[in-house]
């Protein structure tokens, strides 16, 4: 990473240097604004989009600012004899903090931006940001308590945090029907965090990592301020499959949010999948995984997407498993347990709709049902942490935990033996690492969830040290074990190879797998407990965050040599991002240009070009033709459509056009005006090709709804325009594959384009053609002094190449002015683009009106 440097939105408006100290910059920091109310979705004001060069950084380190909904620090308000004020410090269990000591003090400096869990009055606001800045770096964000109940407790926890749980707000008592007033505090609430980190940030140095759903749509509003901004999300819950995403209002809004970042995290491939087939179906976006990264192009920027689940802190628990309080707290629980011949299953969740706590606790009594042994001897203790949303579900939750609690232990229990032991108050961390130490068994049975690190922890803390197996009474160097149950919807699941796997909804099967774990051979248990702790010991937070930072300063790198510029409006805003020699072509530089010249060559693609992709009726108007004849008219010009359609289908489309040269399928077929011959450009070949890739095509076609075939002269193309777009993409795969295999030994090339696979014959693409009008310009002694060629999709990218190469060439006249244009904003070999189908037409309107007025002249 390159060095970093702090900066003032100030100064950066002003032009002034940045201030050199993290001390004076941080005493000018205004407060940030504590009005309750709705602010506006997005300032579309454009001139406020910072695209300035990079700026000259001093030799500090490296530097990252994290943005979460909560900042890792702990308040207290100062009482009594203490005097007014607050009293601040490190919250060790914060994620964001463990992060921090994985990054290494020296290596990164790390500012974080967030709320804190106590309102501070807004007289005290000003002081305590200076606190928190100058004494732990922290940047924190004030909402007023409406604002922040109607963002966290409404939008977040009520419409978000169930839905990508997956669950539907069938009725107003499951989740939450959308409610477009909490959106906009959603939305309010993630400008506000903007503002924050507008502050601070240097914005062409500065790493910017965003953490989790309470934050989805701020990386808009950072790239809207700053467009080569390096920003990296992570989202720590799961992301559900399109089928339940799509049920969102505002699903395009989120999804174009998050494609504002640089580098996209996620747990599990299965999450991400969710989100790059949601891409896929509301954007129509598809990606490649190119030497095992995986890349949405995404208006000329490549946004990565990230598979790594995130890992705990080893050095705080070992440190926590080396207290004496711990070895106290095991010592007690081993007289509790095994000094009475009692083995304990362990379970610690979070009370809430999703952690699966009442089925685990049926499958409990199942297993005591089923197995009346164990009954006296197998003791489940169940700590349940408090919730962090409020409502009636979570009411729900509590009353049905105690009452089947209450259930079990009355059926099961007798004097000094519960079977279920619920712990419902808040518990220290050395007290629950004390719990994971003498447990036989942890389940971990959320119906779903993002990355629970329960397991982890429990590995870790079951292979102990030297001290606690001297309170186990084990002998030193122990062999050490320990089991899993986990729910298969769970993100640590995939990374727990050797753990019990559930269905939670199966209560029988729950009740087998708690079973099994307590009578496994020993041996077995070793293994197991073995291949966990490896993987747990080296993939731990630390691992993590330096992995998401480094792809996060890889998929960046490029950020400097790109010209950048925002488009768009409210949350649909982006950035364009392209090489600096891609530039949009002007109507009166190209008018002038042709005005200016005598000899003009002209090749226009059709389907995506003059003709819109999604338009059902591909008959070109009467307007285009009226064109097309009025430019072709000229005896300087040479008018070519070049398209992959059929001979007869644009003959019969262009039949009014006498002058207008026509190439077909993709230029096999070639025709200069309306009253000479067809001729083909690469040798004649036989199509007995066709019998073996037909029934092969037909095949695809029968089983992929949506999909038809093509016939033409001398290729075949197999289209699912209409099919779905995943299955469709898929099938296409497979079909190229298929196509390759069997027409491996045949003079023909297949070839995938948008949402196509074609076979046609080897050699031919529409680069012949511009070849042929080429040397049939020269060898009329007419060569061209202005070249226009046009076209939509990747067989175009063949004509935009013989084009450029042809500059200087005997071809084309010296200084011919040469104008390779695509459509749409994207990667490609012309230097010239426009928006769509409506500025070409608009563009070839205004040079048949110059042609017109030119041909007017000389009569």
């Amino acid at each position: 990473m390159v060095s970093r440097s702090y900066s003032n939105l100030l100064e950066l408006a002003s032009g002034e240097a940045p201030s050199p100290s993290f001390g004076r910059m941080s005493r000018r920091i205004p407060r940030i604004m504590t009005v309750a109310g709705i602010m506006s979705d997005l300032d579309d004001d454009a001139s406020e989009s910072v695209c300035s060069d990079r700026s000259s950084s001093s030799a500090q380190r490296d530097r990252i600012i994290i943005v979460a909904n909560q900042l890792p620090i702990r308040a207290q308000k100062k009482g009594g004899n203490e005097g007014k004020g607050w009293i601040f410090s490190w919250d060790e269990n914060s994620l964001l903090l463990q992060l921090k000591d994985g990054l290494g003090d020296d290596e990164i400096e790390v500012i974080y931006v967030g709320c804190l869990k106590e309102e501070v009055h807004p007289n005290e606001q000003d002081e305590v940001s200076q606190i928190l800045l100058e004494t732990f770096k922290c940047v924190p964000t004030f909402l007023p308590p409406d604002l922040f109940s109607r963002y966290y407790h409404g939008f977040c926890k009520q419409q978000l945090w169930p839905l990508f749980h997956y669950m539907l707000p069938l009725s107003p008592d499951l989740g939450g029907r959308f409610n477009r007033s909490l959106w906009q505090a959603y939305v309010s609430v993630n400008k506000i965090f903007a503002d924050r980190i507008m502050e601070v940030i240097n914005p062409e140095d500065d790493f910017v990592w965003i953490h989790d759903y309470h934050l989805m749509v701020l990386p808009t509003f950072l790239r809207k301020r700053f467009n080569r901004v390096k920003l990296g999300f992570f989202l720590h819950s799961p992301f559900p499959s399109s089928e339940i995403y799509k049920t969102l209002p505002i699903r395009e809004e989120l999804l174009r949010a998050l494609l504002n970042s640089d580098l996209i995290g996620f747990h599990t491939f299965d999450y991400a999948r969710h989100f790059l087939s949601c891409c896929s179906r509301m954007l129509g976006l598809s990606y490649e995984s190119k030497r095992g990264y995986i890349g949405l192009e995404y208006y000329g920027r490549t946004v990565s997407i990230k598979i790594l689940p995130v890992g705990i802190h080893m050095g705080q628990l070992q440190q926590v498993l080396s207290l004496p309080e711990t070895e106290a707290k095991v010592a007690e629980l081993m007289k509790q347990f095994n000094g009475q011949g009692k083995t304990m299953l362990l379970g610690v969740d979070d009370m809430d709709i999703f952690k699966g706590i009442s089925l685990k606790l049926l499958a409990m009594e199942q297993l005591l049902l089923q197995h009346p042994e164990k009954q006296g001897k197998v003791v489940l203790v169940q700590i349940a942490n408090p919730a962090r949303g409020k409502g009636k579900d979570v009411k729900e939750v509590q009353d049905e935990t105690y009452t089947t609690v209450k259930r079990i232990n009355e059926n099961f229990g007798k004097p000094g033996y519960e079977p279920v032991i619920l712990i419902d108050q808040p518990l220290k961390f050395y007290e629950r690492v004390a719990y994971y130490v003498v447990a036989e068994c942890c389940l971990v049975t959320a119906v779903r969830d993002g990355m629970n690190l329960i397991p982890y922890e429990y590995v870790i803390s079951r292979q102990g040290n030297e001290k606690l197996e001297k309170v186990l009474g084990l002998e030193s160097p122990a062999a050490k074990k320990s089991m899993l149950v986990v729910s298969e919807f769970i993100g640590c699941s995939p990374s727990l190879s050797g753990a019990i796997r559930v269905n939670p909804w199966n209560i029988d099967a729950v009740a087998d797998a708690m079973d099994a774990a307590l009578v496994m051979a020993e041996p077995e248990k070793q293994l197991r407990h073995d291949k966990h702790y490896k993987y747990v010991s080296t993939h731990d937070v630390g691992y993590w965050a330096r992995s998401f930072l480094t792809d996060l300063e890889r998929t960046c790198k490029d950020h400097v040599r790109r010209r950048c510029w925002g488009i768009g409006f409210g949350l649909s805003f982006r950035v364009v991002a392209l090489d600096p020699n891609f530039r949009k072509l002007a109507m009166d530089y190209i008018v002038s240009a042709y005005k200016r010249t005598r000899t003009r060559a002209i090749l226009l693609d059709y389907d995506g070009t003059l003709m819109p992709q999604n338009t059902i009726d591909k008959k070109p108007s009467a307007k285009t033709l009226e064109i097309l004849n009025t430019l072709s008219r000229d005896k300087n010009n040479m008018v070519f459509i070049v398209s992959a359609r059929s001979r007869e289908k644009l003959d019969d489309w262009f039949s009014s056009c006498e002058k207008l040269g026509i190439a077909a399928e993709h230029g096999y077929f070639l025709r200069v005006k309306k009253e000479e011959e067809w001729e083909t450009r690469v040798p004649v070949v036989e199509c007995g090709w066709k019998q073996i890739a037909e029934p092969v095509m037909q095949l695809y076609t029968e089983t992929t709804d949506g999909s038809a075939i093509e016939d033409k002269e001398t290729s075949m193309v197999w289209c699912y325009e209409d099919a779905d777009p995943d299955f469709g993409s898929c099938q296409a795969k497979e079909l190229l594959d298929h196509l390759e295999s069997v027409l491996a030994n045949e003079p023909v090339t297949v070839k995938s384009g948008q949402n196509t696979v074609e076979v046609k014959p080897q050699g031919v693409s529409k680069g012949l053609v511009a070849k042929r009008l080429l040397s049939l310009m020269q060898e009329r002694e007419m060569s061209p002094d202005f070249v226009l060629c046009i076209g939509d999709d990747r067989s175009d990218e063949d004509m935009f190449e013989v084009i450029m190469n042809s500059v200087a060439s005997p071809s084309m006249a010296p200084s011919a002015e040469v104008f390779a244009c695509t459509v749409g904003k994207k990667p490609s070999k012309a230097k010239y683009y426009l928006d769509d189908t409506v500025e070409i037409v608009r563009l070839m309107q205004g040079l048949a009106s110059v042609a017109e007025q030119q041909q007017t002249a000389l009569l």
